[in-house]
């Protein structure tokens, strides 16, 4: 392998494993917001307990996703110095309003709410929460912000002196077409999954009969809101990919496999071949103008092939192969759109069982399904990163720098498996502690709690 292709291999491993943990962090901390706020209006003691138990997992993967996230940013500078020079002064707005403003908010008040209980007054203390809440969402913002002007470059003018990229228009970045559905999709995925996750763990208690009462809430919580995020983010994923066949084409061609334009355009549900190097797949089953609906958002809407897509970029850009690996393309959106389907039957099964009165502890096919979907909104958030990213190759930059150019030129390729090797084993003893870290913690049944008048601080482990 080529030094670009190892150091692409680190920064893809190290982002995969990274963002294992932003959806949960950023889901499970809006959830625990709404379960505080529960105990708050209600006064009832089940959500006191809840609070603090998934409380807890979400302390846990906060604190193993910072590690995980500060190591992107060093590869920048190892790395991609090429990148760094070029887009280092668009690119480090808003990681610098991550870092300065969301990070710092989150950790900060994540703090006061962990240390909180009992020395604080339930109002306030609930406005920390809700505080941390936010700091995941703004953190979110910045980051997809700064990977959509990837995506779709705007608010910038290249300094004819240095050849470098420089932001003129930080409100055109903010308001990045790419960004605003992108972002939408991301918070939505992130509630899904800590849907799932609240989900997964109270069906594990459920069916174990250990705290009944309180998993049985926490379990309708998680139901109520599966099902509508699931639906309304499957949407925005189509609008999304609207918006991305207009400015990257060719990501969109690749995750069809659709090698020649087409219209009205039939999509293919599965298929034999179509990869880089081989340009006839074998449609095993096709939905007509169901492509057409998807990318263009008409019946009989025109999708550029690859071939054409090709000769264009080459006759512009100039000599190159702009395909991406349409192996992968094709692959992820499929995974990242049947299991996201898949979830949504699940919250739609358990929105039924709540319809018809049923007690969840009684709806053991249910339980065991719920359980076993933990690892599906892992797999979806995967899919869909490696789709978007790989789906912009050869570009780093769309349009504006290529990969090849963005790797630094002093790196070799001993220093970067070197590195490789040390993260893969670092990341490998980090996934085993936190696994299990959360694996003791969710299987733990909610503590007794005191009123609110007189809550402690609660009992963490030295290790924390």
């Amino acid at each position: 392998m080529s030094t670009l292709d190892l150091a692409r291999l680190q920064f893809a491993s190290t982002s995969i494993y990274h963002f294992l943990f932003v959806p949960l962090t950023i889901g499970l901390g809006l959830l625990t917001a709404v379960l505080q706020t529960r105990w708050h209006r209600t006064g009832e003691p089940e959500y006191l307990r809840l609070t603090r138990f998934f409380g807890t997992l979400l302390v846990i993967n906060v604190a193993v996703g910072v590690v995980t996230g500060l190591v992107q940013e060093f590869q920048f500078g190892m790395n991609w110095s090429g990148y760094s020079r070029f887009v280092g002064d668009v690119f480090g707005a808003p990681l610098a309003m991550e870092g300065l403003a969301a990070f710092f908010l989150e950790s900060t008040f994540l703090g006061l709410w962990l240390f909180g209980w009992g020395r604080l007054s339930p109002r306030v203390h609930l406005a920390t929460i809700w505080a941390v809440a936010l700091g995941g969402v703004l953190s979110a913002a910045f980051i997809m912000a700064a990977n959509s002007w990837m995506q779709n470059p705007v608010g910038y003018a290249i300094d004819p002196a240095t050849g470098r990229a420089q932001l003129t228009d930080i409100g055109a970045v903010l308001t990045n077409p790419v960004f605003l559905r992108s972002y939408l999709h991301v918070l939505l995925a992130s509630v899904v999954t800590a849907a799932v996750v609240m989900l997964a763990i109270s069906a594990w208690h459920l069916r174990r009969s250990s705290g009944a009462t309180g998993f049985d809430r926490s379990a309708r919580i998680a139901i109520a809101v599966l099902a509508p995020a699931t639906a309304i983010n499957l949407l925005v994923g189509s609008e999304l990919g609207v918006t991305e066949g207009v400015y990257q084409p060719m990501k969109i061609a690749a995750a069809e496999a659709q090698w020649e334009t087409c219209q009205p355009c039939a999509f293919s549900l599965f298929q034999i071949g179509g990869g880089n190097n081989d340009k006839t797949p074998t449609q095993i089953i096709e939905v007509p103008h169901l492509l057409s609906v998807l990318a263009t958002n008409s019946w009989n809407g025109q999708v550029v092939g690859l071939n054409e897509l090709q000769a264009q970029y080459a006759a512009q850009y100039g000599p190159g192969d702009y395909v991406p690996n349409v192996f992968i393309q094709y692959w992820s959106m499929r995974t990242m759109a049947y299991l996201g389907s898949l979830i949504l039957l699940v919250g739609l099964w358990g929105l039924w069982r709540l319809w018809r009165r049923k007690r969840l502890a009684d709806s053991r096919w249910f339980l065991r399904v719920a359980i076993w979907s933990l690892p599906l909104p892992f797999l979806v958030n995967t899919a869909g990163w490696i789709l978007t990213e790989n789906g912009r190759q050869p570009w780093i930059v769309q349009g504006l720098q290529q990969t090849r150019d963005a790797v630094s030129p002093s790196v070799g390729t001993a220093a970067i498996v070197t590195s490789l090797v040390v993260f893969v084993l670092l990341y490998g003893a980090l996934a085993i502690v936190d696994w299990i870290l959360m694996a003791r913690y969710a299987r733990k049944e909610l503590a007794p709690e005191p009123s609110r008048d007189d809550v402690p601080a609660p009992a963490m482990e030295p290790s924390y």
